[in-house]
């Protein structure tokens, strides 16, 4: 039977000692699945995308900014506790909390968290039931270990802004970065799937474990059929612009007021755009029948594809694709994603509460669990908001004692 107040992870507790957006995206999608996260901030600061705007949230009675947007996009959900691990108080504090804590997040480089007693090593001696995730730009290990690792640079390594971008001989070819920190994005996806194996794995043993993600790993396994076109065939791939190297036609196409995607993933759906687009005798051209010929012979049908879809407004050719069941698509700015019927259908803007302006606009969870969903009642937590709960709850300290430690600067 349903149980619309139970959630996947509502009895896990984590520790988020990340910042920016790989380690915040991964603790935003615990707490989507129901994890009480606490977000662990420098005092007066925060994590550093509160300030990385435009735009900002802004007061409605005082007009003043708040927090960035980009902030907001990774910390849905949380509880945010401001302490200062500098301070011998302070990362007594977290060692404290990570006792009691399943799973424990964090980003710093290389042995960063070691000076302050709150590594691996440390904190397993404490909590052998943690789960400690650490994510760096290169991992634990290698002779890059010690850098820093940042999404552009690692895109860049990586391959991805080898085949990303118009081709080189093309007007504007060369290296281009994904227009979303990809990296950043897929490392904390990453996070989530190996900390949900390794929670599964203390089940069975009662015992926690180490975690260590790198940046790079993770953009080179993204590569996925680009990598092991070089590993089977030698030869590194190359930019494409919006075509596919596998796969014609895959591709933007002109139109009379813009442009379109279309997505012909077989024989039989190229015949059916030949019909579309008034040339039928093309499904049965010897040059363009298969898809390995037509992949041969792109360079001969695109041009013959373009002239014809430029004689239709994309409404007019999208509509006569999709009577076809042919794979196609607009190119949406993101004011026109909100407003796609199937993007309202599946409710992809939430609103969620928050302590500044009332309530805030999120972009919804894809995941669509039937018996545990995903339910908007947390928004992005003010700067320190619930240190006093949280240390209170958790930690057993009264009103004066953390006040005593706000004198202090600890928190």
């Amino acid at each position: 039977m349903r149980n619309d107040t139970m959630r996947a992870l509502d009895d896990i507790l984590v520790l988020d000692l990340s910042r920016v957006l790989a380690g915040p995206w991964c603790t935003q999608m615990l707490s989507d699945l129901g994890a009480k996260v606490i977000k662990v901030e420098k005092p007066g600061a925060g994590d550093d995308t509160r300030g990385w705007g435009p735009p900002f949230l802004t007061d409605p009675a005082t007009e003043e900014k708040g927090d960035a947007a980009y902030y907001l996009a990774a910390n849905r959900g949380k509880h945010s506790v401001t302490i200062d691990m500098a301070t011998p108080e302070g990362q007594e504090l977290i060692r404290h909390l990570a006792a009691k804590a399943d799973v424990l997040v964090e980003n710093y480089k290389l042995g960063g968290l070691k000076k302050y007693g709150l590594d691996y090593d440390a904190l397993k001696a404490v909590n052998p039931r943690l789960v400690y995730c650490s994510i760096t730009g290169f991992g634990q290990t290698g002779p890059y270990a010690p850098r820093a690792g940042y999404d552009f640079m690692i895109q860049a390594m990586g391959g991805m802004m080898s085949v990303t971008g118009e081709k080189d001989a093309l007007p504007g070819g060369g290296p281009q970065k994904a227009g979303i920190a990809i990296a950043d994005l897929s490392t904390g996806l990453h996070a989530v799937i190996a900390i949900l194996a390794a929670l599964n794995q203390r089940h069975r043993t009662g015992r926690g474990q180490y975690i260590d993600l790198g940046l790079l790993d993770v953009q080179v396994s993204m590569m996925s059929n680009q990598a092991q076109t070089y590993l089977v065939g030698g030869k590194a791939p190359a930019r494409a612009g919006n075509g596919h190297a596998a796969i014609v036609p895959y591709q933007a196409f002109p139109t009379q007021d813009g442009h379109l995607i279309i997505a012909v993933g077989n024989d039989g759906q190229f015949a059916k755009l030949a019909e579309v687009l008034g040339h039928p005798e093309w499904a049965a051209d010897q040059r363009f029948i298969l898809n390995r010929s037509r992949v041969e012979h792109r360079e001969v049908l695109v041009p013959l594809l373009e002239a014809e879809t430029r004689r239709f407004p994309s409404a007019h050719l999208l509509d006569a694709l999709e009577r076809r069941q042919i794979p196609c698509g607009p190119i949406n700015t993101m004011d026109k994603v909100f407003d796609d019927p199937q993007a309202q259908a599946r409710n992809l803007r939430q609103e969620v509460p928050h302590a500044l302006a009332g309530t805030v606009p999120t972009v919804a969870s894809p995941l669509r669990l039937s018996d545990s969903p995903v339910i908007y009642d947390r928004g992005p937590p003010l700067l320190g908001e619930h240190t006093e709960v949280v240390l209170g709850d958790l930690l057993g300290l009264d009103a004066p004692a953390v006040e005593a430690l706000r004198a202090k600067g600890v928190v």
